[in-house]
């Protein structure tokens, strides 16, 4: 896993909750900071893919692990 700035845990949320916390978070990061978002929702993989392109932040890594969801979100 890649150099993060800060981590959001969503274990246990489900949609729409792990997207509106890591907005949230990524809101109050500084410009290029990555978030490390870990969730365990399956629809979570779709949910930060649409997100990125939504609001030009780079889903620079998304992987799953062991039934955990790991997202590396790079705030534009």
């Amino acid at each position: 896993m890649a150099d993060f700035d800060q981590e959001l845990d969503a274990s246990g949320l489900n949609c729409p909750l792990p997207i509106l916390r890591a907005k949230k978070t990524l809101n109050a990061m500084a410009s290029s900071q990555v978030l490390h978002v870990i969730a365990t929702d399956p629809g979570s993989v779709k949910d930060f893919d649409a997100f990125a392109k939504q609001t030009g932040n780079e889903l620079v890594e998304s992987k799953e692990d062991s039934g955990k969801f790991h997202f590396l979100i790079k705030k534009s």
